[in-house]
């Protein structure tokens, strides 16, 4: 078995560790139909862009949008998540420490001039493309006429 974080408590069998080992960081399927929805729309938009805080999933660089894909366990979604009941002290202060960082990146990103916004991964991709569209067209002054004229970056 390969070496783990020592800092991370020992799982608690084999299959967990195999799942908690093939969960996805990025391209999700959520995040990829999102992407496919906005793209849809005639957005277009960079990707994991490394120069902002926190490495957003999606960017939409003309309006300075940040998009997070945020998975309901690991972001401690007010809907779904459940306290896990194995390792609980160290889960706790894992996730609570997830959720003080996802707070400090939107305080930097808004410093910088930037709005933050956070997607379930349960939510209707389409649903959130149309609401981050309504939101692009009012943050660059564009008609959705306009917009077919050029995609944003």
């Amino acid at each position: 078995m390969p070496s783990r974080d020592r800092r991370s408590p020992a799982p608690l069998n084999d299959t967990v560790r195999r799942q908690m080992s093939t969960m996805r960081r990025r391209d999700t399927k959520v995040e990829l139909a999102v992407r496919r929805e906005l793209h849809r729309l005639g957005l277009r938009f960079r990707v994991h862009h490394r120069g902002l805080p926190g490495t957003p999933d999606i960017v939409l660089t003309r309006a300075r949008i940040a998009i997070f894909v945020d998975g309901c366990f690991w972001h401690r979604c007010p809907t779904h998540w459940v306290a896990p009941k194995n390792n609980a002290d160290w889960w706790q202060a894992k996730l609570t420490g997830n959720v003080d960082r996802d707070r400090r990146k939107d305080r930097e990103l808004e410093e910088r001039g930037w709005t933050p916004i956070h997607v379930w991964e349960h939510e209707d991709p389409a649903r959130v493309a149309s609401d981050i569209h309504a939101l692009w067209l009012e943050r660059t002054g564009r008609t959705a006429r306009q917009r077919h004229a050029g995609g944003d970056s």
